[in-house]
């Protein structure tokens, strides 16, 4: 257990923020098991609508550096690439 005042803070921002990101990581992955079920319904027009809620969760979870940023942009392309293989 902390000792000093600032360790104390410091694990009480670390559980707040674990939380956050597991809310956030919990949101991205389900974002795109859905976007991935639509295409495989063949429910094309909905997945493209929310093909750029996907892309601004990636982002967003690059830019926080919950997932790395090349990680983020392969997930990216792998889902338009899907996108694009399904919608022929």
């Amino acid at each position: 257990m902390p000792i000093t005042k600032a360790a104390k803070k410091a694990l009480r921002q670390n559980k707040r923020r674990r939380i956050k990101n597991l809310q956030k990581d919990k949101k991205l992955k389900d974002l795109l098991k859905e976007i991935r079920i639509l295409i495989v319904e063949k429910k094309i027009d909905e997945a493209k609508k929310l093909l750029p809620q996907v892309y601004k969760t990636l982002d967003k979870a690059a830019k926080t550096n919950l997932i790395k940023k090349n990680t983020a942009t392969r997930k990216k392309s792998r889902i338009a690439k899907f996108l694009a293989k399904y919608s022929k």
